[in-house]
């Protein structure tokens, strides 16, 4: 009975976190749809300060009282989500869905080979690396990459990594929806004045808060709270595997809903790092 009660509580967080990776891509499409109106700068400064303000009511945070020793951990945290944030939309207006997301995953992925010395781990790298030179502008098939948005994919990237390192020391001065409200507020330190800088007057255009409040529900604050209930049911080494399939699904629906499509080795790229970043996770300790 008992294991009957465990594999269907499994299979509940396995349905929660492909509707977590599903909200948080389909909200990517959706903001890349608004970048010829309201600007990738203005398109983060809409999300992540709607995504603030939401988790902040959610999280109740005027009853968490924070310390003057946690506020380096929460700046660095969010400051990091922030700078992800932002030059992954700025790489987005450039290259398609899948292979923006795919680059990015570099960053977690370097983060783990960081973290474990085992042999294994000269595998995942060259296959992070096969990966990574499948989608260099090299050959008439992958010469239609902007170099630029790949380079802003990978700063993305080594955010992302610092958003993993700095929030494992911020997650201890709170819950993890605190943590998180906390974070997006220092996230709006980069992201607001990068929209205002880019993109002020449309940020001021109320017509576009209501775009900007749906990309903040599917990229922020849902796939969140579904990911948040999935891990209490979940290994963690399970939960990093089936993360690992974000650029599959990214690449998913960019071509579902922006109608973006990819050569073979570009395809041949999201299925290295894929590998890379599964196998680097399933092999950690």
């Amino acid at each position: 009975m008992k294991e009957f009660f465990f594999v269907r509580a499994l299979l509940s967080s396995l349905g929660l976190i492909l509707m977590a990776m599903f909200s948080i891509q389909l909200g990517a499409s959706i903001a890349k749809q608004l970048f010829p109106v309201a600007g990738a700068a203005g398109t983060t400064a809409l999300r992540v300060t709607m995504a603030a303000i939401l988790l902040s009511v959610v999280a109740k945070i005027w009853k968490h009282n924070i310390s003057w020793k946690s506020l380096p951990s929460l700046a660095a945290y969010g400051i990091s989500l922030g700078s992800m944030n932002l030059l992954f939309y700025f790489a987005l207006e450039r290259i398609p869905l899948g292979i923006a997301v795919a680059l990015e995953f570099t960053g977690p992925l370097a983060v783990a080979l960081f973290s474990s010395k085992k042999s294994w781990d000269i595998l995942w790298v060259l296959l992070a690396g096969i990966g990574i030179y499948l989608l260099l502008p090299v050959s008439p098939s992958t010469s239609n990459l902007d170099v630029i948005g790949m380079l802003l994919a990978l700063a993305a990237g080594f955010f992302w990594a610092l958003y993993i390192i700095f929030g494992q020391k911020a997650a201890k001065h709170g819950t993890s929806l605190q943590v998180t409200a906390w974070g997006m507020w220092f996230a709006t330190l980069i992201a607001l004045p990068g929209g205002m800088y880019f993109n002020s007057a449309e940020i001021k255009d109320i017509s576009l808060w209501p775009m900007g409040l749906g990309i903040a529900i599917l990229s922020s604050a849902l796939p969140y709270s579904l990911e948040m209930k999935a891990m209490r049911n979940m290994p963690t080494k399970t939960f990093g595997i089936l993360m690992s399939m974000e650029p599959a699904v990214a690449t998913l629906m960019g071509l579902l809903v922006l109608k973006e499509t990819l050569t073979l080795p570009q395809w041949m790229a999201i299925a290295c790092i894929i590998a890379a970043s599964a196998g680097s996770t399933a092999t950690a300790k």
